[in-house]
């Protein structure tokens, strides 16, 4: 059954994951992505040893982590094309954004540099603010290999979905281009079709319905479960 909070601090979490949720139906190609992502995290924390604390994190911040595009209007988030320079200003800020709405949470404060994080890069190229190499936080690092694979291999208003094999070719070169944590990129192409093979049959059982996986982080531990 539904996962009901009982306190007040589960039911404003409750609210902000469906607002995230809320952000993945502004346009229907993304939808199951904060799912897909933070199942994709789990799984790499999991096969580098997180412990169980950084796994919910990673699962928190798959879910959250694109939160702050609430923010930004329709004619951006949906465009299909290419954005304007200015739009895309606009568009990077939702990292901001995302770190401000959910910052006035304790509970959440963990998830706050995956959140803003996300898109740094590993040669300092990246936003909001630049971080280089191992200034950028490693659940954040996480979070952005599973972000961009899956972006490649999904269908978005602005391309067709990449194959499997081209989107590890993609995610490769982007690591020798230095944009990549070289270490994790490399644990992702190891772990690529385990994990794939894995998520796809945890999302299709029948034990796992998209309901229950939505509306409660109950659902890590089931997965993790299920993964052993």
């Amino acid at each position: 059954m539904p996962f009901e909070p009982e306190s007040p601090v589960e039911e404003t979490e409750a609210i902000l994951f469906a607002l995230a949720r809320a952000v993945e139906q502004r346009d229907e190609v993304t939808w199951g992505h904060c799912e897909r992502l933070a199942l994709i995290s789990v799984t790499i924390g999991a096969a580098m040893g997180m412990d169980h604390t950084a796994l919910i994190t990673l699962y928190r911040g798959g879910y959250l982590h694109d939160v702050g595009k609430v923010g930004i209007p329709d004619s951006i988030l949906c465009k299909r094309g290419k954005l304007t320079a200015e739009e895309w200003v606009v568009m990077q800020t939702h990292c901001a954004r995302g770190e401000e709405i959910c910052r006035h949470m304790k509970s959440l404060e963990p998830v706050l540099p995956i959140i803003r994080h996300h898109h740094e890069r590993w040669d300092g190229t990246g936003y909001p603010d630049g971080l280089k190499g191992e200034q950028i936080p490693l659940l954040a690092r996480v979070v952005q290999i599973a972000d961009i694979y899956d972006a490649l291999t999904s269908r978005r208003t602005y391309k067709e979905p990449f194959g499997e094999r081209e989107a590890l070719e993609i995610l490769q070169e982007e690591g020798r281009r230095g944009w990549r944590d070289p270490q994790l990129t490399e644990i992702f192409l190891d772990l690529h079709d385990d994990v794939i093979s894995r998520i796809e049959r945890f999302s299709e059982s029948s034990d796992s319905s998209r309901d229950r996986k939505q509306s409660s982080l109950l659902s890590l531990n089931q997965f993790l479960a299920w993964q052993m």
